[in-house]
């Protein structure tokens, strides 16, 4: 079978003596056969070492020609680096899961084959995917989403005794891919979203999306869809049962949380027995409840932490019911919104706001254009769309100093955790050695790091990982552990560097200071003429690309 194909598969041999589980999946042939994928064998082992003492291990056939395409068949990286640890933590750790089962709502064998089928028509995106993000796990999470939603409509098709397929809107839609997927299934499928990407150039007329903000009002109402869908749509997301509500007694949702949000803004934490996670995703599911819908929760199959959906197609009220759910609604969205609380200053005689974000809870009070027969009302005044440009949060804008300080007190925390494990070990090595520091994982860090300098990165795309990662110089952050960069182990790759990469590099040589030089106790790892970076302010030299920046 080709690297491409998809397993149909999978054989699990279970050797209970050896403590050994070993994988090995099976491909379809043009003859209908099953054929084992040789390459791709794998094998857990549960080691007993002494007393209570266990050791867990992967094994696998062949890493050379290991195949991997993220999905079907995992990389060698996140086997090692992530399904490991997460195996030594399940086998110790005595808990309930928080969430369903995956896929709990559907037929299984179905979905699989549907997915399947669209991953094999689909495939083809990955490879001319013209956005930043990545196209692997953008492109099959959809076609994952999609195979589930076709489902899962399919089911309702029969459960309600419907002959027509369903109709969406997908509000937030962004690349519009699943709309794209859908609409060329034979769904009547329709996306908006805040921003246009790139991308949607690509998918042609036949599917419809639109560049619009959606401010929750009347004259955001979709009395013709049978469902609206909510695809990590940030600030939406409690929206959207509310949407349904309101467009229309047969209209049904299904939402993907991601981030976090209330209805006016960033979602604030209550209960601090619960993961974040957990906590919206309950919350979400209670705007449901109070929607008049009963609200049920599964876990889709896609690369992804945050893969809980919760969907509300039946209702819990009957049609004659719907003034009652409707002002319930609208006092329930009333009693989330942040109020000022206003006080009088006696000395000044000016009112303030003291900056609380409590949230008012005064029964019986009403939400302003709570009258139904009101047109074009909006249902939260001050609500915040998302921006129609996207902001350049990626720590690139943060102040240079703020960045330093930083930088210093990370490399710091891994210098210092060296030499504290070096007085611990009798075995360590001489301290003429160039100290490479140890390395930490990113929460490590950051509990490290005070709650001003916390709460700055917060605001950045990627935090503090990213922060790290743009310090190239000086850290290097691999599977989520932040390490100091050893510039002796770099490897120059000048023969694979296209010419433009290797004039770029030739152009920044000697133009910045060298950190270590500057910071490390032991000073750079390098010789200065080795080092790309000037060993003082003698060897910088003017940036040659700066100079042509400015004879433009």
């Amino acid at each position: 079978a080709g690297s491409g194909a998809a397993a149909a598969r999978e054989l699990v041999v279970q050797d209970t003596f050896n403590g050994t589980v070993t994988f090995l999946p099976l491909e379809e042939n043009t003859e209908g056969k099953y054929q084992i994928r040789k390459h791709n064998i794998y094998q857990i082992q549960l080691t007993h070492i002494k007393d209570e003492e266990w050791s867990i291990s992967i094994a696998v056939s062949s890493a050379e020609h290991w195949f991997s395409d993220g999905i079907v068949y995992p990389k060698l990286t996140w086997l090692e680096n992530e399904l490991l640890p997460k195996l030594a933590k399940w086998s110790v750790e005595e808990k309930h899961s928080e969430f369903k089962s995956t896929l709990s709502l559907i037929p299984v064998a179905k979905y699989s084959q549907v997915y399947k089928e669209l991953k094999e028509k689909y495939k083809e995106m990955v490879k001319v995917w013209p956005e930043v993000t990545d196209p692997e796990k953008f492109v099959y999470e959809d076609v994952a989403i999609a195979a589930y939603l076709l489902i899962l409509w399919e089911e309702e098709r029969k459960e309600k005794g419907l002959s027509k397929k369903q109709s969406f809107v997908d509000l937030g839609c962004g690349n519009g891919l699943l709309v794209h997927i859908l609409s060329n299934e034979g769904v009547n499928s329709r996306g908006i979203d805040v921003r246009r990407r790139k991308i949607w150039d690509m998918y042609g007329p036949e599917t419809h999306l639109e560049e619009c903000t959606i401010m929750p009002g009347d004259s955001h109402l979709f009395p013709e869809v049978d469902w609206l869908i909510g695809n990590h749509s940030d600030e939406l997301t409690p929206w959207i049962p509310v949407i349904a509500a309101r467009s229309s007694y047969s209209c049904c949702y299904f939402v993907l949380p991601c981030c976090f949000f209330d209805f006016h803004g960033k979602y604030s934490r209550r209960q601090s027995k619960k993961t974040q996670y957990r906590e919206y995703l309950d919350f979400v599911s209670q705007v449901g409840l109070v929607c008049g819908f009963h609200v049920e929760e599964d876990c889709l199959r896609i690369p992804s932490t945050k893969r809980v959906c919760l969907i509300g197609k039946n209702r819990t009220y009957s049609p004659v019911q719907c003034a009652v759910i409707d002002k319930q609604i609208t006092q329930y969205i009333h009693n989330r919104q942040p109020c000022a609380l206003v006080s009088h200053d006696r000395r000044t005689g000016l009112n303030h706001n003291d900056g609380s974000d409590s949230v008012c809870k005064e029964a019986g009070t009403e939400f302003p254009g709570a009258e139904t027969e009101t047109a074009g009302r909006v249902w939260m005044p001050g609500f915040q769309p998302r921006q129609k440009e996207e902001q350049v949060r990626n720590c690139a804008t943060l102040p240079r100093d703020f960045v330093d300080e930083v930088v210093l007190s990370v490399a710091n925390l891994l210098l210092n955790a060296t030499q504290e494990k070096s007085c611990c070990n009798t075995d360590s090595v001489s301290t003429n050695n160039w100290n490479q520091g140890e390395s930490l994982s990113l929460k490590e860090v950051a509990e490290h790091l005070n709650k001003e300098t916390l709460k700055r990165l917060k605001s950045e795309y990627g935090g503090l990982q990213t922060l790290l990662k743009n310090s190239h110089q000086v850290f290097e952050v691999l599977n989520g552990r932040v390490h100091i960069r050893d510039w002796r182990k770099e490897k120059p790759s000048r023969k694979n560097k296209p010419e433009v990469k290797r004039r770029l590099s030739a152009e920044a040589f000697k133009t910045r200071l060298c950190w270590f030089f500057l910071h490390h106790p032991d000073g750079c790892s390098l010789p200065s003429e080795s080092c790309p970076y000037a060993h003082g302010t003698e060897e910088l030299r003017q940036s040659q690309i700066i100079k042509k920046k400015k004879h433009l």
